[in-house]
């Protein structure tokens, strides 16, 4: 099993996307506070961990805590929108940090749907430099894009810029919108897509990324949305392989353990082939139409004897469930931060409809 661990670093961010499910709170890291997480992570026997926000690289302890993380034996992956990333000199201190894999997150190539989800101008040149400067720095590079309204009808445009202008991005990420919290919540109607609205468009850009000879994932997406590239969902292969996921968010929900999936199923897939491997529809929000779900009937068998044979980075789990640590704290510093956010949003952010 190659379980990897995320430890949200802040719950601040420098954009402001009208789809954002992952609200600011007043809950702050020290460096202290996060080593602690690493420690947990460790211990547990995790392969990796993933340092995303809000956005990590507003935290100045980001290096410092690649660093522990790398210490301590962890493969360290970050998650970022690449506003600081794109600076040369940040991006070799991450690398020698530690940070082996970062996720720069793009939702279109399209300039003007790039910054009307951002909800900030100039955003996509700066994703580019990001992607330029993390290349050159040697740190590992990942593209990763949450399917929404505005961008379900060109995922495949999307890879097409990718493949031929930053071809050495080599690992793609799809997640589907969660219309549960935050601004995506209040505004779901206007960013949640129908599954049907971006099936056609989701097959092309996988298939020309296993064309390439890339690597992706897609998480939230049931499988009657992606049944020839079933093996490359990330509810499925969980399921398959029997792995967990460990979220430390920080706000009052704290350590979640995922070894399960909260997901909606509907009559029509009890005869589906894939209902045993299927991590469903993800709409704790409400935000999708359970009546778009189906039954295929294609080879399980076939797709788990795929996932079972790809080699993986395996680490014994010594104690599957430790006791919880708290994560991060409350204070005056922090709560200033977030007032000082929500007045922002106010300002500058998507208005609900």
């Amino acid at each position: 099993m190659a379980n990897l661990g995320y430890i949200q670093v802040v719950r601040h961010c420098n954009h402001f996307c009208g789809f954002c499910s992952n609200p600011s709170t007043p809950y702050v890291h020290t460096f202290e506070t996060m080593r602690v997480l690493v420690d947990d992570l460790a211990r547990r026997g995790y392969f990796g961990v993933i340092l995303t926000g809000g956005e990590p690289t507003l935290h100045p302890d980001l290096p410092q805590i690649a660093r522990y993380a790398r210490q301590q034996g962890l493969h360290v992956r970050m998650i970022t929108n690449g506003s600081r990333l794109a600076e040369v000199e940040f991006a070799r201190a991450l690398a020698a940090a530690g940070v082996e894999l970062a996720h720069v997150s793009v939702y279109s190539v399209r300039a003007d749907v790039e910054a009307g989800l951002r909800g900030v101008p100039g955003t996509l040149a700066r994703a580019f430099g990001a992607l330029d400067a993390a290349h050159a720095a040697g740190i590992e590079l990942a593209v990763n894009c949450v399917i929404n309204r505005d961008n379900a009808d060109h995922l495949d445009e999307n890879v097409r810029w990718f493949v031929e202008h930053h071809p050495y991005v080599r690992h793609f990420v799809w997640n589907a919108l969660d219309p549960s919290m935050g601004r995506a919540e209040h505004d779901k109607a206007r960013f949640t897509p129908r599954l049907a609205d971006f099936e056609l468009s989701l097959h092309r850009a996988l298939s020309i990324l296993q064309q390439t000879g890339r690597t992706f994932r897609v998480e939230k997406v049931p499988l009657c949305y992606m049944a020839d590239f079933a093996w490359a969902s990330t509810e499925t292969r969980k399921i398959v392989k029997s792995e967990e996921r460990i979220v430390h968010f920080l706000d009052e929900k704290q350590t979640v353990r995922q070894t399960a999936w909260e997901h909606v199923y509907s009559d029509a897939c009890t005869p589906c082939s894939l209902r045993a491997i299927c991590g469903g529809l993800f709409d704790r929000g409400n935000g999708y139409d359970p009546a778009e779900l189906h039954p295929v009937f294609v080879s399980k068998a076939a797709i788990v004897s795929r996932i079972a044979s790809e080699p993986e980075h395996v680490r014994p789990i010594a104690d599957p469930a430790p006791p919880a640590v708290p994560v991060g704290r409350i204070t005056l510093e922090g709560e200033r931060r977030f007032a000082a956010q929500a007045r922002a949003e106010q300002r500058r952010g998507p208005k609900p409809t």
